[in-house]
């Protein structure tokens, strides 16, 4: 069954690969939306949750995407996208031709237009759609979405990213939506930390730390990250929306990436130092907002 072309809305089939944390939630919205939803996760529960919503269940890659008109995988990085799409159960072995594939994770530019080059040699159409916005943004449909794609792919599910983003741009071809994820990770990851110094700076002081950030987000400092993360940070709750251990490998891919092009970004390798760090004392698991416990150890406070 062929994908939609321009101006058809209309998609009978999603198959969706990787569940978790954002996957799960930007699956049940498309669901509610109407579409026939098949899923496939490494783990059981996530695709029960899928089937018991009103989706539908696959024991294998193959199966998911046999008969869908469009593929989004959400996994965690570079290696799980080319197993899942490259292997002998993967998606271009066993996807109709003419269907899109539509990754959604946050991989290396480069190799996200590999995936575009091999998905063309069997007639599937690639593009790279990552995705900012953190757990929040997936279950409330707020997803930022930066678009690597051939215009006409891109025209033709935007109806579809729509239902899980309300900021869907298309911003070069493919592979140039991963640029602009590592450059997003490089922004997120700067704030936070910065962010984490402040708090720590004024609780040293004794000041009324949600009075500051009250006022600090309503000035030139206010951000998202004041919005989304600083109550959490203040009430020591890192329950994680984004782990730890994905933003390392984030920061890895952009200073990789900013080193082939002669790009200096001294404050963002710091940052992916820190990071680095937090693994090593084993906040891996913990939302990027921990960075603060970074901070407070090296300002010889405990956690």
């Amino acid at each position: 069954m062929a994908a939609p072309r321009e101006g058809d809305s209309t998609v009978s089939t999603i198959a969706f690969i990787g569940l978790g944390i954002m996957g799960g939630p930007m699956a049940q919205r498309l669901v509610d939306a109407g579409h026939t939803v098949v899923g496939f996760n490494r783990s059981s529960g996530p695709v029960d949750r899928l089937v018991a919503a009103g989706g539908k269940g696959a024991g294998s890659v193959a199966e998911a995407v046999r008969d869908a008109d469009v593929i989004i995988t959400m996994v965690p990085d570079s290696p799980d996208v080319e197993e899942v799409a490259l292997g002998e159960d993967g998606i271009y072995a066993h996807a109709s031709p003419d269907s899109i594939h539509i990754d959604m994770s946050s991989i290396r530019p480069d190799v996200a237009a590999e995936l575009y080059d091999a998905g063309k040699a069997v007639g599937v159409r690639v593009m790279d759609a990552p995705v900012s916005g953190g757990e929040p943004g997936a279950i409330e449909g707020t997803l930022s979405i930066m678009v690597g794609a051939d215009r006409a792919d891109f025209d033709a599910v935007q109806p579809i990213l729509d239902t899980v983003g309300t900021t869907v741009v298309l911003v070069g071809p493919p592979g140039s939506g991963q640029t602009v994820k590592a450059a997003n990770q490089l922004i997120v990851a700067g704030n936070i930390e910065l962010v984490a110094e402040a708090i720590v700076f004024l609780r040293a002081y004794g000041v009324d730390t949600e009075a500051a950030v009250s006022v600090l987000s309503g000035g030139l400092a206010g951000s998202r990250i004041l919005e989304r993360k600083a109550a959490n940070m203040l009430a020591g709750n890192f329950d994680p929306g984004f782990r730890i251990d994905l933003h390392h490998k984030d920061m890895g891919i952009v200073t990789s990436a900013a080193r082939e092009r002669d790009v200096v970004i001294p404050l963002g390798a710091l940052t992916a130092q820190l990071m680095t760090a937090a693994r090593a004392q084993g906040d891996g698991g913990l939302d990027h907002s921990a960075l603060l416990r970074g901070v407070e150890r090296l300002s010889g406070r405990t956690p």
